[in-house]
């Protein structure tokens, strides 16, 4: 009967091995395949796990460890080869003229089996392994190293599963298959895994070098590079066409705006009123601004630029040189869409000279929680209360959550929600205050310096602007809203969400801000009911009429921010200790004297790069040793005295810690797990230590030629919260009230991550229903092919990655000194070029939209688990949350939305029409914009 195919005979082994002799051959070829399959059942028989079965048999992953991944693999090549030899001995009894029952009989097995046995297609199924690793074969003779990572076994059409026989049976002829990371180019510390097969030989090390690795289907542009999303170099605009406007003739006064000629159209901002720009002059200059029109343009002039340098300077000479890459040429990064053509006089299509680095509307997506540095330094009462808000929403979340009766979408939500709470812990960012909103600002000079045009703030209301970096309360000026005032009106329009005007005196005491695209933190404050309110003391005395670039120009033998030579450049460095110094001096109650030597060496060295100021001379002027060793005086963990660096919680939160590099996926530290850490709190995360942690090099005695071994660590980057268990662990010497305040919010965002991982192991998971399925059979199908689609993605966005880490660590290492603002915009760059070139498309571009149907299938158990996490994994986390803790939305008739746009075109204000309305000015603006 059955036990002929099963018998546990005398030897066993591997269902692959090399040899003399090709497997499958003799007088019983698949003689191994049994014996192996025998053997494994035996073990089982014996209560052995996979892994110890595995480490039995010898089966081991690339790092030499039992591995039950590939056991599993084994055993399905085995049962394949098994099966292959039934089909084949069906089939030649039935050559031999017997029917499926005697063949049933003679082999021992059901009639209807034989039958299956006989049908065209199971041949074909059991050699799909075999097809596929002579197919990946090839291309490894071909390519060199090949990506077989999740979603590749899509692209070939077969199952994830004859995949991985594939992979076993290529690894048992010697082609060796690794994993490891790819760094995210966006996304420094993260990474997504990948799966490469290399030809015999190969080390593990060399999947690395990620321009060596290919894939299995040549990627091209899904419309042959058609659409115009991608970045194009630039086309040069004529310097005939430009004027400079200089500081004495009112360019100061506008300094960073660029003005055009209405009507122009390689000039035009399409539907836009003001866009941060970039414009290319002469091939070798760029113009940075901000573009607005103007109907005042001197003959033969189409673009004006306003500039604080005076008429000494050429015209050139007041334009910055292009960067030396080709990719990015402005060293910044333009935006989707942020090029665009149109079709000159003779019908021939132009590429446009605006290159838009931001748009009208871009400013208005911007987060709106306070940051600690402005927070920090406003009353006791108003933080506690804004971090008590952001507490208080965090525990209303995370009840939502929990009463989602779908386990796998509870569990995939927790997972998110833990991870925003770590991060909240880490950034120390508080709930918004009402009306809170970030805007660009652009000058309106006729406006006094009590005045500030915001249409999105209803008339008369008072606004305090803050911009960051933030010095202090003397840097905040609280305004009254006049969106009356003509001129504003007609450059910014009535419309604007995220624009505001103020003159030149008021963007001079919000530490310095140009108009080239700074912008400010705009929050209504003095309301009738006495709410909100902003402290804001008078400027400092000692910083009028300061200007850094005069008190600190360049001088024989200085010491440069930006070496002259080697083009390595420290104000990033710079302006964190300094920034960190005034949040400490801030907390520690710092005098307006000190405070003001403070943000006048900041003021030189945020400058001091760009225009070559002696930084270090004010630092000798400004005492700021003296600051240092008052206000950043600390104990280390030895009992030594230090000074300087960061010393409160604010300013050491965000800190860089290095710590040993580790590898996989955390576990959560639960009691009775084996890996439970007593020490560390209940649902915090448990990281392993990565394999190759620790790595020993030799060191050579040049005089005695004694040769040492030397054990090193390859270390990652974190942060000082990140690695603590107790926030009052970063909190000063001195324990500023403030410092507590925060403290203990830290520590309660912690405890809520780890509150949402406890639930995450006590959930259990969504009951499968083969009814539910049946009855939403359209529903699953439509699923699966979203889900199928967004997967196929995956070997496209590896591949973009590799090739912007390859094009980027090609950069770094033709300019060590490469900066890392540089390198973030390079790898932007390159990583929008590359998703454009191998059809890769964006996470919110791919996310799977689940239709109610669908999200009735979902919660019926029509979809298994398994399937259901990598549909979570592809949809926007925001519409699920929207869906599974739905709350009440705004939605307007038409006859509303009609009204609001006839409003809007009588110029009626944002917040005019939503007060006659009774919405938001969010609501208006939505409508306004058309996405209802």
């Amino acid at each position: 009967m059955e036990q002929v195919y099963e018998d546990s005979l005398l030897h066993y082994g591997m269902p692959r091995r090399s040899g003399r002799y090709p497997y499958g051959s003799g007088d019983d070829p698949y003689q191994h395949a049994r014996d192996f399959l025998g053997r494994v059942e035996q073990l089982k028989k014996e209560g052995k796990t996979e892994r110890e079965i595995a480490e039995e048999l010898g089966i081991l992953n690339d790092k030499g460890q039992p591995s039950s991944t590939r056991l599993r693999a084994q055993v399905s090549i085995a049962n394949g080869e098994r099966r292959l030899y039934q089909v084949q001995t069906a089939k030649t009894l039935k050559g031999d003229g017997l029917g499926p029952t005697e063949i049933g009989r003679k082999m021992g097995l059901p009639e209807s089996t034989v039958r299956s046995l006989l049908n065209e297609g199971s041949e074909v199924r059991m050699n799909q392994a075999r097809k596929t690793a002579d197919f990946l074969k090839k291309q490894i003779d071909q390519k060199g190293m090949i990506d077989v990572g999740t979603g590749v076994e899509r692209e070939l059409g077969i199952s994830k599963e004859k995949l991985t026989q594939a992979l076993a049976i290529l690894e048992e002829e010697g082609y060796p298959v690794y994993k490891g990371g790819i760094p995210q180019a966006t996304n420094p510390g993260k990474q997504i895994n990948q799966k490469v097969i290399c030809p015999p030989g190969t080390e593990h090390k060399e999947i690395y070098n990620f321009d060596q690795i290919h894939t299995v289907t040549e990627y091209s542009s899904r419309d042959g590079g058609e659409t115009f999303d991608k970045f194009v170099y630039p086309k040069s605009m004529d310097s005939k066409r430009l004027m400079i406007r200089y500081a004495e003739d009112g360019g100061l006064e506008r300094d960073g705006i660029v003005e055009l000629r209405r009507g122009v159209e390689d000039l035009s901002l399409g539907n836009s009123k003001y866009s941060q720009v970039r414009i290319l002059v002469d091939g070798t200059k760029y113009i940075k601004g901000m573009a607005v029109y103007s109907d005042d343009m001197p003959d033969g002039v189409d673009v004006i630029f306003n500039t604080n340098k005076k008429s000494d300077v050429s015209k050139l000479d007041v334009l910055k040189d292009i960067k030396k890459d080709p990719d990015n040429p402005f060293g910044s990064l333009i935006k989707a869409n942020g090029q665009s053509t149109y079709i000159d006089k003779d019908g021939n299509e132009q590429l446009s000279l605006i290159n838009k680095r931001a748009d009208e509307g871009d400013w208005n997506d911007w987060a709106d929680a306070l940051p600690s540095q402005f927070l920090g330094k406003q009353s006791r009462s108003m933080a506690q209360k804004q971090l008590n808000l952001a507490k208080a929403d965090k525990m209303a979340e995370f009840d939502e959550i929990c009463s989602i009766p779908n386990p796998t979408l509870k569990k995939h939500l927790l997972e998110k929600f833990a991870d925003e709470c770590d991060s909240a812990a880490v950034h120390l960012k508080a709930a918004a205050l009402p009306g809170q909103k970030y805007h660009v600002i652009i000058p309106v000079n006729t406006l006094t310096d009590k005045e500030v045009y915001a249409p999105n703030y209803e008339n008369g209301t008072k606004l305090a602007l803050i911009r960051y970096p933030h010095g202090g309360t003397f840097e905040i000026p609280i305004l009254t809203v006049n969106n009356k005032h003509v001129p504003a009106q007609k450059l910014i329009g009535t419309d604007s969400v995220d624009a505001i005007g103020i003159n030149k005196n008021i963007a001079d005491r919000l530490s310095g801000a140009d108009f080239d695209g700074d912008t400010v933190m705009c929050i209504p404050t003095h309301d009738r009911a006495g709410k909100v309110k902003i402290t804001s003391t008078p400027p400092l005395k000692d910083l009028e009429g300061f200007d850094p670039k005069d008190a600190y120009p360049e001088r024989e033998g200085m010491r440069y921010m930006k070496n002259p030579v080697t083009g390595k450049d420290s104000t990033q460095m710079e302006m964190g200790k300094i920034s960190n110094l005034i949040t400490d001096m801030t907390l520690g109650g710092a005098t307006q004297d000190e405070l003001a030597r403070a943000v006048k060496h900041s003021m030189v060295v945020i400058d001091a790069g760009k225009h070559k100021l002696d930084y270090k001379k004010s630092e000798i002027d400004n005492n700021i040793s003296a600051l240092k060793a008052a206000y950043q005086r600390k104990i280390d963990a030895d009992g030594n005295e230090k000074i300087g660096g960061a010393s409160t919680i604010l300013s050491r939160s965000k800190g860089e810690l290095s710590v040993l590099k580790r590898q996989g996926t955390p576990k959560v530290n639960i009691k009775g797990e084996k890996w439970y850490d007593p020490t560390k709190p209940e649902g915090s995360l448990i990281y392993k230590t990565a394999d190759d942690a620790y790595y020993t090099v030799t060191k050579v005695n040049k005089k005695t030629g004694e040769i040492t071994e030397v054990v090193k660590e390859r270390n990652q980057k974190s942060t000082r919260m990140a690695e603590t268990d107790d926030a009052y662990s970063l909190v000063s010497e001195a324990k500023h009230p403030m410092e507590l305040i925060y403290a203990q919010y830290a520590n309660d965002m912690k405890a809520m991550a780890n509150d949402a991982r406890k639930e995450i192991v006590r959930s259990g998971k969504i009951a499968y229903s083969a009814t539910a399925k049946a009855t939403y059979q359209k529903e699953v199908d439509s699923l699966n092919s979203k889900l199928n689609t967004a997967l196929l993605n995956s070997p496209r966005e590896r591949a973009a990655q590799r090739l912007a880490n390859a094009e980027v660590n090609s950069k770094k290492a033709a300019d060590p000194n490469m900066k890392a603002a540089d390198i973030k915009k390079a790898s932007q760059q390159s990583l929008n070029k590359y998703r454009k070139a191998v059809g890769s498309v964006a996470r919110r571009d791919r996310n799977i939209d689940i239709e109610d149907r669908e999200w009735e299938a979902i919660q019926a158990g029509a979809i298994s688990e398994s399937t259901l996490k990598k549909i979570l994994n592809n949809t926007d986390t925001a519409a699920l949350r929207q869906r599974a803790t739905p709350r009440s939305t705004t939605t307007l008739s038409s006859a509303k939305v009609n009204r609001i746009k006839a409003l809007s075109s009588s110029n009626y204000t944002l917040s005019e029409i939503a007060n006659m309305m009774g919405v938001s000015t969010s609501t208006v603006s939505k409508y306004l914009k058309g996405k209802e």
